[in-house]
């Protein structure tokens, strides 16, 4: 039992004209934010799902962001805990899936109609994040054609290098030689792997103690994948768990292209070169 000595002081303080909790934290805002559009009680799960997914991933961009900054100018230190950070969130969002594989099929079935064709697949945060590693794919700018702003922002980073190519680059800073067609090459294509920059970590793994900082960094950039890849693994298999193979709400083919994702590589040379040492 709390008793009122244990309580700070003005806990219970009114705050009428000071700033609270919820007045900081736009608490207002962020609670009626949900508004199911079906009478279904499982829709409230549905939207909560998402909406905490898309804050979460509002945090790994500002972080990713930061990083590949800190990268190019060779501070490596703080992009390791950004990075590290990122690799926590993603571990938070697997987790969240087997919150929403709670909901059965009929229990989905019975407001689905409500989604119309609104799809995780028209996340720009998402896509955004897919950018930033390096899946770069020129089509996936068109379910945002009708919002200005944020294709500018998805057509910036399809246009930049990913944090990847900041990697790469760095490499080349700091001596090992790179085909060039890796240091200028097109941004906004998809990136194939090279055997120069597999030769180049490769040596980075061989001399640990020489290239430490960039070996971390190596190691940073394969936690994120990991993590990456059980997301998009557990987004496959509760998709399926909910809706089997029917198609997605937003015209995708719904479990067969997830799974497609999940054979996606980022960093190919960084998981190549483990059979090779």
């Amino acid at each position: 039992m709390v008793d009122d000595e244990t309580l700070p002081d003005g806990a219970f303080d009114n705050f009428r004209n000071d700033m609270s909790y919820g007045d900081y934290l736009k608490l207002d805002q962020l609670l009626s934010a949900q508004r199911p559009l079906s009478t279904e009680h499982n829709e409230l799960l549905f939207i909560i799902q998402h909406q905490a997914t898309e804050l979460w991933m509002k945090l790994a961009l500002a972080e990713l962001m930061r990083a590949r900054i800190c990268i190019q100018l060779e501070d490596l230190s703080p992009a390791f805990k950004m990075m590290a950070r990122v690799s926590r969130i993603m571990n938070n969002l697997i987790q969240s899936w087997d919150i929403l594989s709670t909901l059965t099929p009929t229990e989905y079935s019975a407001f689905r109609e409500s989604l119309a064709r609104s799809s995780g697949f028209q996340s720009h945060q998402n896509r955004m994040l897919e950018f930033l590693f390096g899946n770069k794919s020129r089509v996936m700018l068109r379910p945002f054609a009708h919002q200005a702003e944020i294709h500018a922002k998805l057509t910036e980073l399809l246009n930049s290098p990913s944090i990847y190519d900041e990697a790469n680059r760095l490499l080349a800073r700091r001596g090992f030689t790179l085909d060039t067609v890796i240091i200028n090459r097109d941004w906004s294509a998809p990136y194939v792997a090279n055997a120069s920059v597999a030769a180049a970590w490769a040596e980075v793994y061989a001399n640990t103690k020489q290239y430490w900082d960039l070996y971390e960094l190596a190691e940073k950039l394969v936690d994120l994948e990991d993590y990456f890849r059980q997301w998009r693994f557990r987004h496959v298999t509760t998709v399926e768990r909910v809706i089997g193979f029917k198609r997605g709400s937003g015209g995708t083919s719904g479990v067969d292209y997830l799974r497609k994702m999940v054979d996606v590589r980022l960093f190919p040379e960084l998981w190549d070169i483990r059979t090779a040492l």
